[in-house]
């Protein structure tokens, strides 16, 4: 198995590290730094599984993915490195079957489109646990692609057809278009996984500009409503992700390094928002017999109450 990851820059560079004898470089060859809010303690548990070789870590040890957030590890259990960035993929787990029943009636009428998106989502909730649990180089690829493949499976059922490229002609083209362009970012992302995070945020920006584009043509003010609590969920959630990534030192001198944690719950939220938008949008162009309604959980006139869509047959508003 030594053989095809030998090649990967990221750990040719710990190979160095390791043959010189410098733990302390290769923790911050790793993105790993020695802070208030962060403590290395040497258990045995990380050693044992620290390489499969002289000189060569694993790729499934304890910290040896690119990437680590500012909370501390191990601070506050003997196995799992960071505590709270862990146990706040609980919100995965929760949205995915809240998703379900609250668009009961699409699922009804198109099941696998919502299936398959609880499904990853829950994957994604699963990948995160395991990466935040050990930060392995492993646990950061599954996180990371799982929420590529996530996104790829909304494309493929939601995309509206209007904006496809000219060379598509079917949703059946579309799809494995998709899927082609997943695999070879899936491949690519072996190189140099700490990009992936920066990628798939960049996402984000085009499905706003799409829904923009939508909302323009729309006069429902309940989807205005659903949207704008979207973009806010969405904006305090990347504020956190930023916050928690780039001034962790901010982070330290307020003896707050959990902003990550906080990202999965709010990004969670903001899913809860958006999944219904794409869907209402989708619905209104592409099923012509149903009227899409954005209503409320548990009640229409609650400040915060959670969307879903209601199919009816009458004329359209958009």
């Amino acid at each position: 198995m030594q053989e095809w990851w030998e090649g990967i820059p990221h750990f040719q560079a710990q190979r160095a590290r390791a043959v010189a004898g410098d733990h302390v470089g290769l923790y911050s060859g790793l993105g790993i730094q020695t802070r208030a809010c962060y403590s290395v303690r040497k258990q045995p548990w990380v050693e044992r599984g620290s390489t499969d070789s002289p000189g060569m870590p694993s790729i499934f040890s304890y910290l040896s993915a690119e990437v680590d957030w500012c909370e501390g590890n191990f601070e506050h259990s003997r196995s799992i490195a960071e505590y709270y960035n862990t146990i706040s993929n609980v919100s995965f787990f929760i949205i995915s079957p809240v998703l379900l029943y609250l668009n009961n009636q699409y699922v009804q009428e198109h099941r696998k489109p919502v299936y398959y998106l609880s499904g990853m989502l829950l994957l994604v909730g699963i990948f995160s646990v395991y990466f935040h649990m050990t930060l392995s180089y492993v646990g950061q690829l599954l996180d990371e692609l799982s929420i590529l493949w996530t996104l790829a499976i909304s494309y493929t059922f939601w995309f509206p057809k209007n904006r496809f490229p000219k060379f598509i002609k079917n949703r059946t083209q579309f799809r494995w278009l998709v899927a082609i362009i997943t695999a070879v970012i899936t491949l690519l992302s072996f190189i140099k996984p700490s990009v992936n995070a920066y990628l798939l945020n960049s996402f984000a920006f085009y499905l706003l500009y799409m829904i923009w584009s939508f909302l323009r043509k729309c006069e429902d003010g309940r989807v205005h409503r659903l949207a704008a609590a979207m973009v806010v969920w969405w904006a305090l959630a990347i504020g956190c992700w930023i916050t928690d990534k780039w001034f962790c030192g901010f982070c330290q001198r307020i003896n707050f390094c959990y902003f990550h944690s906080f990202w999965h719950i709010l990004i969670a939220i903001s899913l809860l928002y958006c999944c219904p938008l794409f869907i209402y949008f989708y619905v209104l162009y592409e099923m012509p017999s149903f009227q899409p309604q954005i209503q409320y959980w548990p009640c229409d006139s609650w400040v915060v109450a959670l969307p879903y869509l209601a199919l009816r047959k009458t004329h359209k508003q958009c």
